[in-house]
């Protein structure tokens, strides 16, 4: 199968230097992508921006090469599916109206999840991130291809692209596109390179963490000359917000905020109950735990969110996210303690239990992992 079909090129000459894929690997998850006549594209429970944008980065490009190569008239499914739901702040973005949820569309997935011959994966390391899609998609005996910047993954794909030192799995998508072999400018795709743009600038925090390498800001400025319209994504993702959600917000900052100065750390706990009571949605709490570093001597920060157990389900989940400033770890704390890891400077994890546990469990391991 001839290669052409699989580049997409938003401005000539750029090579991420970071990234680099081994040949053979990107031949054989191009031929499979050209051949595929059902492809199902995953990504992780709760999906955040990068989720969002890596997959419907994918969700482009494989339906554009599909109207531009299918001369016969072939016809091809090519869909998005999340576990659950997406964050409303993320319903503006190019295609999120195809994606289907399965959580609540499970009807719609089953059939597509039975009989896709291509499983296309970004962002999370773990079939377990996907729950009971992932069970799904181990049953089926056909080509995985994950994208995805975690440490440690899981071996269930049969070609892997993972680079942990990447700031987003965004980054590694927009540079398979980019570094397949196509010889022309053939694609410009405006929908396509605001997708990699908004996974780029939410998993590194608006440009704050994750992002000191030159080729991000490259990449930006390929995005850019694509059509990208920067300053309205970020209108879009954060100002966007409910008023209970701000409510939400001042509420645990201000009654629910815990700071360990002597170990310039900060904690932030919110139960199922608390969140009840501002009509949580999801996506409400996403960038709390950044918001402790804006203090002068935090240099660490944990968020805890319970998830009310599920029938059936004897404990609750913990959900736990991790930030840190400058040289100062936290993915090694986020995998040894809570099941989790991440980056250097942004992880998180999980304990099933109460919300006290993993409280108690917090401060009796923190003195090991953070540095006063």
């Amino acid at each position: 199968m001839h290669m052409c079909k699989f580049f997409c090129t938003f401005a000539p000459n750029f090579v991420n230097m970071k990234i680099c894929f081994e040949q053979e690997s990107k031949k054989k998850a191009c031929e499979w992508m050209s051949q595929a006549q059902h492809i199902v594209i995953l990504t992780h429970m709760a999906p955040d921006g990068d989720a969002m944008g890596s997959a419907l980065a994918l969700w482009h490009f494989l339906s554009t090469e599909h109207r531009i190569q299918n001369t016969d008239q072939i016809s091809r499914s090519i869909t998005v599916i999340v576990p659950n739901a997406f964050p409303a702040f993320f319903n503006w973005m190019p295609g999120a109206d195809k994606i289907l949820v399965y959580e609540t569309q499970q009807k719609a997935c089953e059939p597509l999840l039975a009989e896709a011959d291509l499983f296309v994966c970004t962002d999370f390391n773990d079939p377990k991130r996907i729950g009971p899609v992932g069970e799904k998609m181990l049953q089926r005996d056909c080509p995985k291809i994950l994208f995805d910047h975690h440490l440690n993954p899981v071996p269930f794909a049969d070609v892997l692209f993972s680079f942990p030192e990447a700031s987003s799995a965004s980054e590694i998508v927009y540079s398979f596109l980019k570094n397949t072999d196509r010889s022309a400018d053939r694609i410009q795709n405006t929908d396509l390179a605001t997708c990699i743009y908004t996974g780029l600038m939410t998993d590194t925090g608006n440009f704050s963490f994750n992002s000191t390498n030159a080729e991000l800001y490259d990449i930006i400025a390929d995005l850019l000359r694509a059509g990208v319209q920067k300053d309205a994504i970020y209108d879009a993702v954060f100002n966007q917000y409910s008023t209970d959600r701000v409510r939400l917000t001042g509420y645990a900052l201000y009654r629910k905020m815990r700071i360990y100065p002597e170990h310039h750390l900060a904690l932030i706990t919110l139960s199922a109950d608390e969140l009840d009571q501002y009509h949580y949605q999801p996506g409400d709490t996403e960038g709390l735990v950044n918001m402790p570093l804006q203090i002068a001597e935090v240099y660490y920060s944990v968020f805890m969110r319970e998830e009310r157990a599920k029938p059936g389900t004897p404990r609750s989940r913990i959900r736990l996210s991790f930030r840190s400033q400058g040289d100062r770890p936290v993915n090694v704390w986020a995998a040894e303690v809570f099941n989790g890891g991440g980056h250097m400077n942004a992880s998180g994890g999980e304990l099933f239990g109460s919300l006290q546990q993993a409280v108690r469990l917090f401060e009796q391991s923190f003195p090991k992992y953070i540095k006063k």
